[in-house]
């Protein structure tokens, strides 16, 4: 089975399905289904923290073989929130999946995340292995205190003109940076916290296409600068308490994951997380298959990167059909 369109996509799909999960602490959870409602259920979680899910995302799900669920997380995309940083933790996220999951009457289904969201699919994972027929995760954010320092300091190993750009912006070299934005878009004027998003989403671009222009940065409007605070902001609230993972870190806790199939995608060039993450994941779940991608970094959406993707769900998704 193999998708036959550019980039190994399938062709966009509308969803036959789309709502809210009933409200729940001031939040009100957007979600969709795409697909083939008699198909193997798949949920899809989408990175950040503070992203959402966009159309492209449904087009990584066979059409026929897939039940696709999407959603956007607390605080985040079309979902509703009456203060998005209330309530508003990986535990909390972990309940609305599985309320999602209850609402649709499914039993079990196969997790497909990336970035944030492949730690948050182990994370729901490791609380709920009952519920979980696999999990295929890619490009994996374990937010450990070294992947912060690494995304916020070292990574100028990689782009040392665009870690400038970003700390001139930031006019702030004698603290560290993480520490800056943290509590500068969480607590500052919003004039000064949108100059700050807007230099912290130039700094994730260029690794994110290990390309930099050090062009002015852009003058949203007034629609995309509140889309953007509220998301480095909600980014902020997570990244600051390392995703509220336990103390003792995430791969503590994934090991008995191994009576589930799992597969982890990982780009050899992803600058934003780093391959090591997805190694550490392999060696602590027996049994799992890892497959480092080359020519790829950390956007799903390089050819490479989408071609092993789409293949790695269809694998799973035909094992299951055939176990189904």
């Amino acid at each position: 089975m193999s998708a036959t369109t550019l980039s190994d996509l399938y062709p966009a799909i509308e969803p036959y399905q789309q709502g809210f999960l009933p409200e729940k602490d001031g939040h009100s959870v957007y979600f969709e289904e795409c697909g083939n409602p008699e198909g193997v259920p798949v949920v899809f979680l989408h990175g950040g923290p503070g992203s959402g899910c966009g159309p492209r995302q449904r087009q990584l799900f066979h059409p026929s073989h897939v039940r696709a669920v999407l959603f956007d997380q607390r605080g985040c995309g079309r979902s509703l929130a009456k203060h998005a940083l209330q309530a508003n933790t990986t535990e909390h996220l972990i309940d609305d999946i599985e309320r999602l999951r209850t609402q649709l009457h499914i039993d079990r289904w196969l997790v497909v995340g990336g970035s944030w969201g492949g730690g948050l699919g182990l994370a729901y994972a490791s609380a709920h292995p009952e519920r979980c027929m696999g999990a295929v995760i890619r490009g994996v954010f374990l937010s450990r205190a070294a992947d912060l320092q690494w995304f916020f300091e070292d990574a100028k190993q990689c782009m040392p003109d665009a870690w400038a750009a970003l700390n001139r912006h930031l006019n702030t070299p004698d603290a560290p940076l993480s520490q800056v934005l943290f509590s500068g878009l969480l607590r500052a004027e919003e004039d000064k916290a949108l100059r700050m998003a807007l230099a912290w989403q130039a700094w994730e671009n260029a690794l994110t296409n290990r390309r930099f222009d050090d062009s002015p940065l852009p003058k949203p409007s007034a629609q995309e600068a509140t889309a953007l605070l509220a998301k480095y902001r909600l980014q902020s609230h997570y990244l600051q308490q390392l995703c509220f993972f336990p103390e003792d870190g995430l791969l503590a806790h994934v090991s008995h994951l191994c009576s589930m199939p799992v597969s982890l995608l990982h780009g050899r060039l992803d600058w934003i997380c780093r391959p090591e993450a997805a190694w550490s994941v392999h060696q602590s779940i027996s049994g799992s298959r890892l497959l480092m991608v080359d020519n790829a970094g950390h956007n799903p959406f390089e050819g490479p990167m989408t071609a092993e993707l789409v293949r790695e769900i269809n694998t799973m998704v035909d094992q299951l059909r055939i176990k189904g």
